[in-house]
């Protein structure tokens, strides 16, 4: 299974791309089984031309342009379409030498669609037209049959991330409204997406997808870029806004305005898709040389009152839907927090260097809640995690929606949070009690000496004897660490999802983060 994996963040551009859009047509399959801008000065130009684009077609009956690439380029299998690359020595800016460099993805396999590039400098907003001479077709001998004029299907950014002398590939934009970006010393993993319409709705989902792009030619030093993209979808369009900051931890500013066609009763606000296959308090059996395989491994929410909530995740038995209450969040995210090698022994997939995403908010949002999708899958090609902020409010025709957000892409980030965290979840059965093993550390509790007395507060349910009973737990000091290890067991009163909580205090005081698990029996 290794081998499927990408290598690096060049490779998993190339190689990793069509996993996404692969996962997605999985994930709302599974889900459901379960349940052009006139010219204009580059000064002028800005997300409010994007929008008035937006608001005007989301005033028109929708066109769904999926199918305008020929059916035989969609039919080509993953290794032919791997085999088709942009030739670099004619990426977008080049031969001029800015710091930011643009290659192109071809139509074919899953992307069925394809987007319109623009260019925009001081001469206003021109097209980046498409040419099949523009891709080196390998192997392939097809290249003659591809339309002259067929479009891209996405882009990727190029920046001297690492040293001065070579721009590396930064972010991509590829398959519907899916985008993934790495810092500087990342590997491509989880991805992100413009916005999620009705994910794990019996209905099943909706994928918006972007139509068109323009990118906003960068100054000769610059240290950032803008790029434009117009969203649409059957029931809404939007208007985008990237501002792509490169470096050790990537952050790309992201503004979004949305327009309805049709009522939408579950909008999912910055989502964030991964995978998660088997790792520690994983109660799968798996023939595994690897003890872990995942590209996230827990989810991370930080509340107005200051609470930070982790989650860890698991790769269930069957669909699972996990909320939390989350008005005007401080930050969520898909975090990849175990960092050592030996817990993952995969020398291609490199999971130690898949890079977390954490989603901070500009401005007020109102009430909401974080949503978090578990599915279960039996390999690591397909994503099987998603999750996102879901306003209160139904969107409905009329009443655009605004939102803007930072999205930072990182490796270890021990600030968030910035006290004690959970390191590591274990668990087993013992007829009908579980064991928890949970281990926290942090720079707060590794100062404590080992004769320090902590308490842990653990929640069952609701706290109502009917869903369960707490039978004993103890706290210790765990000297490999330096933190504290928790341990306690559970046993539910019935066969049925057990919400279970805890944190570690000292007198009145919360020294850690709170533990959050789903307990299925």
């Amino acid at each position: 299974m290794a081998a499927r994996r990408a290598r690096g963040a060049e490779g998993a551009a190339r190689h990793g791309a069509p996993r996404t859009l692969r996962a997605a047509r999985w994930l709302g399959a599974a889900l459901v089984a379960s349940c052009a801008v006139a010219a204009a000065p580059a000064g002028a130009f800005d997300l409010d031309d994007v929008a008035k684009r937006a608001e005007a077609q989301a005033r028109q009956a929708f066109r769904d342009p999926a199918g305008e690439v020929p059916l035989w380029l969609r039919e080509v299998s993953y290794d032919q379409w791997r085999d088709i690359r942009f030739r670099p020595d004619l990426a977008l800016w080049r031969d001029l030498k800015l710091p930011f460099q643009v290659q192109f993805f071809h139509p074919g396999l899953f992307y069925d669609r394809t987007v319109r590039v623009n260019v925009v400098d001081g001469k206003g907003s021109q097209p980046v037209p498409f040419t099949p001479s523009n891709f080196d077709y390998g192997r392939n001998d097809f290249g003659s049959r591809v339309p002259q004029d067929l479009g891209y299907a996405g882009l990727r950014l190029h920046y001297p991330i690492k040293r001065k002398d070579y721009l590396d590939e930064v972010i991509v934009f590829v398959g519907a409204s899916y985008f993934r970006a790495v810092g500087r010393d990342s590997v491509y993993g989880l991805s992100a997406r413009g916005l999620a319409v009705d994910t794990a709705s019996p209905t099943g989902e909706e994928f918006p997808f972007f139509r068109e792009f323009w990118l906003a030619r960068p100054v000769p030093n610059a240290r950032s870029i803008v790029l434009y993209a117009l969203l649409d979808s059957r029931r809404l369009t939007g208007a985008y806004r990237f501002e792509v900051h490169p470096g050790t931890a990537t952050v790309v500013a992201v503004e979004a305005r949305l327009f309805f066609r049709e009522p939408v009763e579950k909008l999912g606000i910055a989502p964030l898709t991964s995978m998660y296959f088997h790792g520690e308090n994983t109660r799968l059996p798996v023939e595994d040389f690897r003890p872990e395989v995942h590209d996230s491994d827990g989810l991370l929410v930080h509340s107005a009152s200051g609470e930070w909530l982790w989650r860890p995740l698991d790769n269930r038995r069957r669909l699972e839907l996990s909320s939390f209450a989350l008005p005007d969040p401080k930050g969520f995210g898909l975090v990849q927090r175990d960092r050592d090698f030996d817990h993952y022994q995969d020398l291609e997939a490199r999971y130690d260097l898949r890079p977390s995403a954490w989603v901070e908010p500009k401005g007020p949002w109102g009430p909401g809640r974080v949503e978090l999708v578990e599915i279960p899958t039996d390999d690591e090609v397909n994503d099987n995690i998603a999750t996102y902020w879901i306003p209160e409010q139904p969107a409905v025709p009329g009443a655009p929606a605004t939102y803007a957000y930072d999205l930072h892409w990182f490796g270890d980030e021990p600030k968030r949070p910035p006290g004690g965290r959970v390191e590591a979840t274990r668990l087993d059965r013992h007829d009908d009690t579980w064991r928890f093993v949970i281990d926290f550390t942090g720079k707060d509790l590794e100062a404590l000496p080992p004769e320090t007395v902590l308490q842990g507060v653990v929640t069952i349910g609701s706290g109502s004897p009917e869903e369960g009973e707490l039978r004993g737990q103890f706290v210790e000091k765990n000297p490999v660490t330096g933190g504290f290890r928790l341990v306690f067991r559970v046993r539910p009163a019935r066969r049925e999802p057990l919400p279970v909580r805890a944190f570690l205090q000292q007198g009145a005081g919360a020294l850690t983060e709170t533990w959050s698990y789903l307990l299925v029996p």
